[in-house]
């Protein structure tokens, strides 16, 4: 859009993408973060290997943009199966903001879950479908520090890919309701 002849941002759905090699395995049921070469001097993969017999975790943080509406987000996951398997995977997001002073010991939000079936070839790029809508807790505000933890529900009966679920890293949807961050 152009007004005046400046450039002018029209609120809407925004996107960040937050690499694996961002995100660290929780302290409890963490996520392995590897390394895969697929072959010498191309593309490595760098992942969190999530098992398939566990349910695991991994963190991140970040601070959303001021332009951020405050409501609520959704995701998709980048990922690549660590075997031939064909089932479902199961990956789940939920967050948390907290304000200067707030305590970070709190619960997170409540998760909004999506699943994916594995390809069946190994080191194929995955992407799952966009996920719900997920409300943060904590009562989101401008310059909020956001904490989200990443899982596979590998000890759900419905999450039946038998490998590890390599991911690569999440797109997170958020929607703006300002033109800038200022």
């Amino acid at each position: 859009f152009n007004s005046g002849g400046n450039a002018v941002k029209i609120a809407g759905t925004e996107t960040i993408w937050v690499p694996s090699a961002a995100m660290y395995g929780s302290t409890t049921n963490g996520a392995d973060p590897q390394q895969v070469e697929t072959t010498a001097t191309r593309p490595d993969l760098k992942v969190l290997d999530f098992d398939a017999g566990t349910k695991e975790y991994a963190q991140f943080a970040i601070a959303m943009p001021k332009s951020w509406n405050l409501g609520t987000v959704t995701y998709q996951v980048f990922w690549s199966p660590g075997n031939t398997n064909t089932g479902n995977c199961i990956f789940g997001l939920q967050g948390l903001s907290c304000t200067e002073g707030d305590t970070a010991d709190a619960v997170f939000g409540t998760a909004q879950e999506v699943t994916d079936a594995g390809i069946g070839t190994v080191e194929d790029v995955q992407m799952t479908s966009v996920s719900s809508a997920m409300t943060i807790a904590g009562s989101p505000a401008d310059d909020d520090q956001t904490f989200f933890q990443l899982y596979r529900d590998a000890a759900d009966g419905s999450d039946t890919f038998t490998g590890d679920a390599r991911v690569m890293g999440i797109k997170l949807f958020y929607t703006t309701d300002a033109a800038n961050d200022a």
